[in-house]
């Protein structure tokens, strides 16, 4: 039973490194062909996912019958995608009528790409998936868009309308390379040397292990395409350095899956997002990185707040200095592997070169350096090991965004985003406030369960419609909705960052998803500053007068929440302390200037209070004497 379950894991190994390697050649060389090159991007992600479940040695008898049967589907899907490509390459040449039989077959592909979707993502997905495709199929009387089946298998299998769309198309073509960068790095030990870094720089400070962690996973994170595999990477080494400070597994779980996930959010490449919100909204990537590079500054802001507090709270003191890392040149140049090729993205997308051709020239340069740098990372084994995770990760992506590629198919023929942004205008009345919030409400729950990228291009389909009809810019609106679909990976109930961190932690998943929920509370905030105090993102018409009051009302009101959350300032707060504070936040974020100032005046008399009622300790240099020495 052992031979073949590592039989299955070698060939989803070798077609992983294939995949790989078919992202930079696109990358380097071009599409020799759209039809082709989607085409083998989904059929290696769908075939490298289905046999990436396979667990060798197998344990049970039941799982070599289930590899056997994971084999039988991607040879299937196989079948099915040549049989799509001949009739794709046809309909180039001429236009010809597909057969019901042809059709069947689309529809036996989506039932693949449903069960595939279902073992990469979870039940969420699966049923936003089944939901949108059960919709378009009801009849009317149902509630339903009675579409018939031919029309549906004719629009999103046969075209470049649904499953092989613009998601399979961006990622293809733009994003997977920049996912093999980020594994060059990792596996050439490049992450390590970040992670000492930060370590180096926030010893001296309060709870400088956890602030660490923020630090490292905010430079690992804007190379990482996931918040799962920042945290799995980055959090076996921070998290046992956080609980050996003093701090409760729990917390050491939350801070880094809120860490992990902010780097989503942070510029140059936010996750591959950046490239996907330029194709998305017409707007310039380098103006999507500027208007976003203030409120990621925010959102790690507020971390070191609630780390600082929790610190204090639990009297926790700096790392002693005899214990703290100490920086070495080696560790300089090496970092350089990391900073580097970041330097050449930036520099290349200023001078106006393509996304594409950017990410496999900083590609090119982070394995120089590796390779010049790091020894280790010079036999064949470490080479094969980054192609594998960049191959496995993009296999996962690719099967995510044909899943997402169909379901924006369904959205377009049916009209439904249409549909709900009419809804939430006619429940919300003229109330701007509402509609965020309902917004919001949706982004977090059809983002659950879905790395950043698909995430964004789920709720931006869905939830657009709504926040263009209310008159929010589209940058705002597309940075609003990035947000709440990013920070869908620490909300419960479907938290995958803290579930992930949690047994790393050794603490409760549920209960790690409900510390990260807290530490990540000002990613809840700053959305609505974007609508609200549009001056933080910079690029429209930002006034320094307008700027400030936004940073003021920001850093003002997190900090009125992180205390009153953590119930600690100077001491233990009082619960009508608490919620004085989360009132005077309330205020200072409520729209409008006078409520603002009397948020303002609010949280003065609930500092003032609170250091008045403060218990006064003084501690005396000398001891009194009573006598002389002996």
């Amino acid at each position: 039973m052992k031979t073949p379950a590592r039989a299955f894991v070698l060939g989803a190994d070798v077609l992983s490194v294939c995949l790989a390697g078919l992202a930079v050649y696109t990358s380097a060389f071009g599409v020799f062909d759209n039809a082709w090159v989607s085409g083998l991007s989904v059929g290696l992600g769908m075939v490298v996912l289905l046999l990436g479940q396979t667990r060798a040695p197998a344990d049970r008898p039941g799982d070599l019958l289930r590899d056997i049967a994971h084999l039988g589907l991607a040879l299937l899907f196989l079948w099915l995608l040549w049989r799509w490509l001949g009739i794709m390459l046809e309909q180039e040449e001429f236009f010809i009528e597909i057969s019901d039989t042809r059709l069947m077959m689309g529809w036996l592909a989506f039932a693949i790409i449903g069960y595939a979707t279902w073992r990469g993502f979870g039940l969420p997905m699966l049923l936003v998936y089944v939901a949108l495709l059960g919709y378009i199929l009801a009849p009317a009387s149902l509630f339903g868009a009675g579409e018939s089946w031919t029309r549906v298998a004719e629009n999103l299998w046969y075209s470049t309308d649904g499953a092989f769309g613009r998601p399979v198309e961006v990622v293809s073509r733009v994003v997977l390379v920049f996912i093999v960068f980020g594994a060059v790095l990792q596996s050439s030990g490049a992450g390590a040397v970040l992670l000492k870094l930060a370590f180096a720089a926030t010893g001296r400070f309060t709870g400088g292990p956890a602030h660490a962690s923020i630090v490292g996973s905010a430079l690992f994170g804007t190379i990482s395409g996931a918040a799962v595999a920042n945290v799995v990477s980055t959090g076996i080494f921070t998290i046992p350095i956080i609980k050996r400070a003093g701090f409760r597994p729990k917390f050491a779980g939350a801070v880094e899956a809120a860490a992990s996930t902010g780097g989503q959010i942070m510029p140059p490449v936010m996750g591959v997002v950046a490239f996907l919100m330029a194709d998305v909204t017409g707007i310039p990537y380098l103006s999507i990185v500027v208007a976003a590079t203030l409120p990621a500054v925010f959102y790690y802001a507020s971390l070191f707040m609630v780390v600082l507090v929790e610190s204090r709270r639990m009297g926790i003191r700096p790392t002693p200095k005899a214990e703290r890392e100490r920086i070495t040149r080696a560790d300089w140049l090496q970092s350089l592997a990391f900073f580097l090729p970041l330097c050449v993205i930036i520099a290349l997308l200023v001078q106006g070169r393509t996304a594409q051709f950017a990410g496999v020239s900083a590609l090119g340069v982070a394995c120089g350096m590796c390779l010049l740098l790091f020894p280790a990372f010079r036999r064949p084994s470490a080479w094969w090991a980054a192609l594998v995770s960049a191959g496995r990760t993009s296999a996962t992506l690719m099967v995510i965004v044909t899943a997402i590629g169909v379901v924006i198919g369904v959205i377009n023929m049916t009209g439904v985003g249409l549909q709900f942004a009419q809804g939430i205008l006619a429940l919300s009345g003229d109330s701007l406030f509402l509609s965020l919030v309902l917004v919001m409400l949706g982004c977090l729950v059809m983002g659950m369960g879905v790395p950043s990228a698909p995430a964004y291009l789920i709720v931006a389909l869905v939830m657009g419609p709504a926040l263009e009809r209310l008159g929010v810019p589209t940058i705002a609106a597309h940075l609003f909705m990035l947000y709440f679909g990013v920070l869908s990976v620490v909300t419960p109930p479907v938290g995958l960052a803290a579930f992930a961190a949690a047994p790393i932690a050794g603490s409760k998943p549920m209960e790690t998803g409900f510390e990260a929920l807290r530490l990540s509370i000002a990613g809840f905030i700053i959305p609505f500053l974007f609508v609200y105090h549009p001056d933080i993102l910079i690029i429209n018409g930002v006034t320094a007068g307008g700027l400030a009051w936004a940073v003021l009302c920001f850093f003002c009101a997190t900090w009125m929440i992180a205390t009153a959350l953590s119930r600690f300032d100077a001491r233990r707060l009082e619960p009508w302390e608490m919620a004085l504070r989360l009132a005077a936040a309330l205020a200072i974020l409520w729209p409008g200037v006078e409520p603002s100032l009397a948020g303002f005046a609010l949280a003065l008399l609930a500092i003032g209070l609170h250091r008045l009622r403060a218990p006064q300790i003084h501690a005396d240099k000398t001891l009194p004497t009573s006598g002389g020495h002996k």
